[in-house]
């Protein structure tokens, strides 16, 4: 099978490149030129791919100055849009047959419980840009099947999450963000591919999936957990008006979080290899050590 991606080059690109190519797939990587080019030559590229994951897409956690909400917008909404211009180019015999696209839980209203049904969406400049983002694809052709995976805080060997926390916490000075009472909406890398290779194998799949463990988490939990794995104290705390100083409004994406719940993964039977924070943190504080 022949896949074609898109940001290729971040975190969740390049593991789920590893884990399919150990599957034999034949995988193509999409330059950025391309994604903001001639959807013409776009087309060309894609011809006869069978599938397509996108995930490209410029940090939202940074502050949303004007420069910044154009750069994370471009980033998702317009470059899907040429995807699916080019897509809709090529021919039918050569088109892909499906689609899996990545988006984010930030679009879920702040402190409720959400599964796939729902559709209490929060109203800030992130939630606005994944609506956006989503449904740059409804005008793909109905015979592509089409997936979009809501993705909640990716953690795994060399995340950038991880990456940021494990040198803190290591010295002892971790702790919770905030009050500590927000949830904690968590997934493994390993089950991020997982559910990725699922996508593009599975014709059961379409639609839109939280893609979350079932494990329900506060932040404050988490810190406990993560802090008694590494044997080390975790006193301190990260006050709401430091990360609103160094973000903005961005910082309440941190602050606060929705209750994230994966229904439809459950009743597609997806098995998670880390369905719990205990689990995930040991496969990967075992890797780091």
């Amino acid at each position: 099978m022949k896949i074609a991606i898109t940001g290729s080059g971040g975190y969740i690109g390049t593991n789920i490149i590893e884990k399919l190519d150990q599957r034999n797939f034949q995988m193509s990587r999409i330059d950025r030129e391309l994604l903001y080019g001639d959807y013409q030559s776009f087309a060309e590229k894609l011809k006869g791919t069978d599938a397509i994951i996108n995930l490209a897409g410029a940090p939202v956690i940074q502050r949303w100055t004007r420069k910044n909400r154009s750069v994370i917008y471009n980033s998702r909404v317009q470059t899907t849009q040429n995807l699916v211009k080019a897509i809709n180019a090529i021919k039918h015999t050569y088109r892909p047959r499906v689609v899996v696209s990545i988006s984010a839980i930030g679009i879920y209203r702040d402190e409720l419980v959400h599964d796939e049904t729902s559709t209490r969406y929060a109203n800030h400049f992130a939630a606005r840009v994944i609506d956006n983002w989503e449904d740059a694809l409804v005008e793909l052709p109905e015979d592509i099947r089409r997936i979009i995976f809501r993705s909640g805080i990716v953690i795994g060997k060399n995340s950038p999450f991880m990456n940021r926390l494990l040198p803190v916490f290591k010295l002892g000075i971790g702790g919770k963000i905030g009050d500590g009472k927000q949830a904690f909406p968590f997934i493994h890398i390993d089950d991020v591919a997982q559910a990725f290779e699922a996508a593009i194998s599975e014709n059961s799949y379409s639609g839109i999936y939280n893609l979350v463990a079932p494990e329900q988490i506060s932040n404050q939990e988490f810190t406990k957990i993560f802090a008694k794995k590494l044997n080390r104290p975790a006193f301190f705390h990260v006050p709401a008006i430091a990360l609103r100083a160094l973000y903005g409004k961005a910082a309440n994406l941190i602050i606060k979080s929705p209750v994230v719940i994966p229904q439809r993964l459950k009743k597609q039977n997806f098995k998670f290899i880390y369905p719990s924070i205990e689990g995930s943190l040991k496969e990967i504080l075992n890797k780091k050590n």
